[in-house]
């Protein structure tokens, strides 16, 4: 198991002064879930976006329209065809105006085609012009987010907490995305391979295909372990709150051989002798039995010393928020902006110390944070801090407080 050294200079609990925040100042929704068209448009006045309303109501909805401002499948990691609204007959829509480094930056997302013809494929533009791959989408911004079936991390399997470093990895490294999703299209032909014609594949097509995987491999490792020194650097310097520290280990044979000091070009080497000793076991399997895709994130609650599958529900749900906190201030340290942050029912299961600790986390971070809830009154705390939205009835009123 490597634990990642912490690397200097990571930075304490505040972001740089200089840090530019990313704002949605217009968020358009069309057939997208229970939504037929309907707009929001925050004034930025305040940097938290709170949207109230009953269970049902579409407040999720919301968030997972921005979480499509980012690379990937959103936070629900739904089908495409799925998002669309059940009586629409033409294609869901997002679009979105962000307002970075003092530039309005026009982003439209939504499904080719319409439903029901198998269109899988999603369009992204910005400012008008189509782009090839949604991975542009992170180049100058990001996006994270926070819902309730994540907190079960710590006690499912390793395959959601891999998934939940790797999106935040690709915070600080936009090209992560790109080099885990190569690694996996390889790894899926040699599988296909193997599966197909067992050991008589033909050995020489395989090779090649492990030559790739390997150099894939290796900066999914790199930037895996790089990212997790950084961020334990984080949690260290960060200042005594109700959020407990955590320490970091990445758990993966790979990752292991890097941080014990082996070269990248010796590692890719060393992954291929791997998988060349592992072909006769993998090809009964059908699939890879080592490499990237195995590995697991490790967090352990500092205080206690106590690994996070063992802490409390509410131990566990602390330790996620101080993850998410800590991701966000690197990035703002070492980019200059903190990610735009989705929060859904974060604030229902916390005491109101941390929540308070919560919400003046966020609103020193430097870019917008939206908050869902059911009970307004848990964010009683925001009025004059945060702007209110109410959802209910497929629509979206703002609220006036006082303050």
């Amino acid at each position: 198991m490597a634990e990642p050294a912490q690397a200097a200079g990571a930075g304490g609990m505040s972001p740089a002064p200089q840090s530019h925040g990313v704002y949605v100042s217009s968020l358009t929704l069309t057939d997208f879930r229970s939504y037929s068209r309907t707009k929001i448009t925050p004034t930025g006045d305040h940097p938290l976006v709170v949207l109230a309303g009953p269970n049902g109501a579409g407040k999720t909805n919301v968030l997972e329209a921005l979480s499509y401002l980012a690379p990937g499948r959103g936070l629900r990691r739904a089908p495409l065809e799925e998002v669309a609204r059940q009586e629409a007959t033409g294609p869901w829509a997002v679009a979105a105006t962000l307002m970075l480094d003092g530039e309005d930056i026009r982003v439209g997302t939504g499904l080719e085609g319409t439903k029901g013809e198998g269109a899988t494929r999603r369009l992204v533009k910005i400012d008008g012009e189509a782009i090839s791959s949604t991975n542009t989408l992170g180049d100058r911004w990001s996006v994270t987010w926070l819902t309730p079936q994540m907190d079960r991390l710590f006690i499912e399997g390793p395959s959601a907490r891999r998934r939940f470093l790797d999106r935040m990895v690709l915070g600080l490294y936009p090209d992560h995305s790109r080099q885990v999703g190569a690694y996996e299209r390889v790894m899926r032909e040699r599988n296909r391979l193997f599966a197909e014609k067992g050991m008589g594949a033909d050995m020489a097509w395989i090779s090649a295909l492990e030559t790739r995987m390997a150099e894939h491999a290796v900066a999914v490792a790199i930037a895996r372990l790089d990212f997790a020194g950084q961020l334990a650097g984080q949690l260290e310097a960060a200042d005594e709150s109700p959020f407990p520290k955590a320490l970091l280990a990445i758990d993966g044979w790979l990752e292991e051989q890097i941080a014990d000091g082996m070269a990248a070009v010796e590692a890719e080497s060393a992954y291929r002798d791997k998988l060349v000793s592992l072909r006769a076991r993998d090809a009964r399997s059908g699939r890879a039995s080592e490499g990237v895709h195995k590995t697991d994130l490790i967090v352990t609650h500092a205080p206690k010393g106590m690994r996070g599958e063992l802490c409390s529900t509410g131990e566990q749900k602390a330790l996620l928020i101080a993850l998410v906190l800590a991701n966000a201030r690197l990035q703002a340290a070492q980019k200059g902006q903190a990610p735009l942050m989705l929060l859904d029912e974060v604030a229902a299961h916390l005491d109101e110390d941390r929540r308070e600790a919560l919400f003046s986390a966020l609103s020193s971070l430097g870019s917008q944070c939206w908050l869902t809830g059911t009970d307004r009154e848990l964010f009683i705390g925001l009025e004059g801090r945060a702007e209110f939205f109410d959802v209910r009835d497929g629509k979206i009123q703002p609220l006036h407080t006082q303050g």
